[in-house]
């Protein structure tokens, strides 16, 4: 039996960016067609099947531990991008300006997916995998700022819950502007014990 279930739901995708060197700086370049490998995408920075532990996973692991790249993706929705932008008071925000790698449109709540759902490109069959929430940080915030004057340190509580998520590459292939990802969930039950988990009084 399926332990993954199609939705009903479907995106677009209406952006694609690159960046191919994120010492230099957070921005991604709009390009219309994206070739995926395991690795990622080749010309991203962030592409690799490990990458070094960071701040993210200091409860698991020491920083500058190799681990597995779960982050070759920075996914982001036009719908939680305009909720950002009109939480800050501007009227739109350059993806580019958020390091994004894949913007689409079409999925309400889009950062709040589960982990592990997929999205399938209809038309090449490339599948990436949802490795989870991506949480808001200050880093566009310099970028932010110089687009839009005075907005810079609005972006992190903006984006909460709106930032989008991190995914990794799970069939290799092509994906281009305007094709049509299809949206498939894990078949589980919400852990009944989440509350008492994550409860830290």
């Amino acid at each position: 039996m399926p332990a993954l279930m199609r939705t009903v739901f479907t995106a677009r995708v209406v952006w694609l960016g690159v960046n191919a060197d994120r010492d230099a700086a957070l921005a991604t370049t709009p390009m219309r067609e994206m070739r995926l490998t395991f690795a990622g995408h080749e010309a991203e920075s962030r592409s690799g099947l490990t990458r070094p532990s960071d701040s993210r996973v200091l409860d698991q692991y020491p920083r500058g531990t190799e681990i597995r790249n779960t982050r070759q993706l920075s996914i982001l929705s036009s719908e939680d991008l305009a909720a950002i932008a009109a939480a800050m008071g501007i009227d739109r925000l350059d993806p580019a300006l958020l390091g994004a790698s894949v913007v689409i449109e079409g999925i309400p709540d889009f950062t709040l997916i589960p982990p592990s759902s997929r999205l399938q490109c209809e038309a090449t069959g490339t599948t990436v995998t949802i490795d989870m929430e991506n949480r808001p940080c200050m880093l566009p915030a310099p970028g932010i700022e110089a687009a839009h004057p005075g907005q810079g340190k609005a972006f992190k509580a903006a984006a909460a819950g709106r930032r989008g998520v991190t995914a990794w590459v799970e069939r290799e292939g092509v994906l281009r502007t305007g094709a049509t990802l299809h949206l498939h969930i894990p078949d589980q039950p919400v852990w009944p014990h989440l509350a008492r988990a994550t409860d830290t009084a």
